[in-house]
């Protein structure tokens, strides 16, 4: 029935705040669950940078949530979804769910995320902008992810995987430290 959305740059504490909603729910009679993209290799279920864990089930894709039953829906890093299957929030929500959405909000050209323009047309009850501090400045302004491939930002496109062997970083950047491609 509602759409709540937590966006921002990596380590702006979009994570910490869905685990901060769910947890209470813990100990409540209330159905919910929560769900990360596959493809975050990462974690093993939603974790903050303060330590705070919340279990998350993996999924493929957001049609494997069509049939879910649980009132309160919790999606983590959305943007990894891509747009296949984002008619299934739709209906989750007509079916009178309430969902709440962490994710980056950006791509590493400082673009929207097509998954994530979607959720804007959905009518989202709250939205959540948080910033974080940006790494080469040290403000608290940070509203964009820089990739960096090596001590470079990654400016020409983006590889079909990015692997996690440490060759890609991603940092919070303020908009005069942002470098965006050129296109």
């Amino acid at each position: 029935m509602s759409l709540t959305l937590i966006l921002g740059p990596m380590k702006s504490g979009k994570s910490y705040d869905l685990i901060s909603y769910f947890a209470p729910l813990r100990y409540t009679d209330i159905p919910f669950a929560v769900y990360q993209c596959k493809k975050n290799v990462r974690d093993t279920a939603v974790q903050s940078r303060n330590g705070s864990l919340l279990d998350a089930k993996k999924i493929e894709s957001l049609e494997e949530l069509r049939h879910e039953t649980a009132d309160i829906i919790g999606i983590d890093e959305f943007h990894m979804f891509g747009t296949d299957g984002l008619a299934v929030i739709d209906e989750l929500l007509r079916a009178g769910k309430d969902i709440v959405i962490s994710s980056l909000d950006t791509d590493y050209r400082g673009v929207v995320f097509a998954n994530v323009a979607f959720l804007f047309s959905l009518g989202p009850k709250e939205v959540k902008f948080r910033r974080a501090v940006c790494e080469t400045c040290k403000k608290p302004d940070a509203i964009y992810t820089q990739i960096f491939d090596g001590k470079k930002p990654l400016l020409g496109g983006m590889p079909s995987s990015i692997p996690e062997d440490g060759r890609f970083s991603y940092v919070p950047m303020c908009r005069g430290c942002f470098t965006r491609p050129v296109n």
